[in-house]
C-alpha cells in the first residue's frame, strides 16, 4: 500500500482518493486468454491516474487536503496465489468468497477504502480499471461513475467534461446486491453475468461507511483504449488526471 499526503496551511476540505494498483494482470488460476492478456500492463491505471492527480493538486498548490492511496499487487498464478471459492478475511473483517480470481481490483480497493476511512475524510473517490461489463455499457470514451452523494457526483462530471475526460453517471442499484450473496462468507466478490460494474461497485460500497460522501469510477475503457483519445495519445493515457485536478479545485472553490 502505497500513500502519499498533500497538507497545505489552511486547507478546510479533506480529499481521500483511491486508485487501484495492479501491475500485471493474468486473472491468476481464472486466467485470461492470451489475447486478454495484452494491455494488463496498464491495470494500474487507477493508481497512476491518483497518484499523478494528487502530484498536480500538490504542484497547483491547491488549498485542499488529499490523501491518496495505492494498493498493489501482480495478479498471477503461484504456490501462494488464492483458489477460486477460498474465503478472504478483510482489513475490515468482512469475509468474501472468492467465486472469480480475475476479480481481484476490488478486494485490492476494499482493504484500501477501510484504511481511508479512518481519516474520516469529506470525500472519498476511488478509481479502477475494474470491469469489462463498464466497457460494454459505454464503450472505450467514457467512464463510469457511481456515488452516494448527488452534489459531489454532479462537480465531478462537470469536471470531465471541463477537461474533455467524459464520465456518466451509472445507477448504484441495490437490488443487485442480492447477487453478492454466499453462504460460506458475508459476500462473493463477484455477481451473476449481467450488470458487472454494477454489482461491482455494489462491492465496493460494502467498505465505505454509511452516509458518506463516496464516489467510484471505473475507468476501463478510456485508461486503456490503444487508439488516440482526443487530446491523450495511443496505448496508456493518464485518463483522469485533469478531471480529478479539476474537481478539486471546484472543492475549494465550494470551501471558499
Amino acid at each position: 500500500m502505497v500513500i502519499g499526503r498533500w497538507r497545505p496551511e489552511g486547507a478546510k476540505v479533506h480529499l481521500a482518493i483511491v486508485g487501484k494498483g495492479v501491475t500485471f494482470d493474468t486473472g491468476g488460476y481464472c486466467l485470461k486468454p492470451p489475447s486478454s492478456q495484452k494491455g494488463m500492463k496498464m491495470d494500474m491505471g487507477g493508481a497512476a491516474m491518483m497518484f499523478s492527480a494528487a502530484c498536480a493538486i500538490a504542484r497547483a498548490g491547491l488549498p485542499i487536503n488529499v490523501t491518496v492511496y495505492a494498493p498493489m499487487a501482480h495478479n498471477d498464478i503461484s504456490s501462494t496465489a488464492y483458489h477460486t471459492t477460498d474465503v478472504l478475511t478483510m482489513r475490515s473483517g468482512t469475509t468474501v468468497q472468492v467465486d472469480n480470481t480475475d476479480a481481484e481490483g476490488r478486494l485490492l480497493l476494499a482493504d484500501a477504502l477501510d484504511v481511508a476511512r479512518e481519516e474520516n475524510p469529506d470525500h472519498i473517490i476511488d478509481a479502477a480499471t475494474l470491469t469489462g461489463a463498464c466497457v460494454v455499457a459505454l464503450g472505450e470514451d467514457i467512464a463510469g461513475a457511481y456515488g452516494t452523494d448527488p452534489e459531489l457526483m454532479q462537480k465531478l462530471l462537470e469536471s470531465g467534461r471541463e477537461v474533455g475526460e467524459l464520465m456518466w453517471e451509472m445507477p448504484l442499484h441495490m437490488p443487485y446486491m442480492s447477487q453478492l450473496k454466499t453462504t460460506i462468507a458475508d459476500c462473493s466478490n463477484i455477481g451473476g453475468r449481467w450488470g458487472g460494474s454494477i454489482t461491482a461497485a455494489l462491492f465496493l460500497k460494502k467498505f465505505v461507511p454509511d452516509g458518506a460522501s463516496w464516489i467510484h469510477i471505473d475507468v476501463a475503457g478510456p485508461a486503456g483504449k490503444e487508439d488516440p483519445l482526443d487530446h491523450l495519445g495511443k496505448g496508456a493515457k493518464g485518463y483522469g488526471v485533469k478531471a480529478i485536478a479539476a474537481l478539486a479545485r471546484r472543492l475549494c472553490e465550494t470551501d471558499d
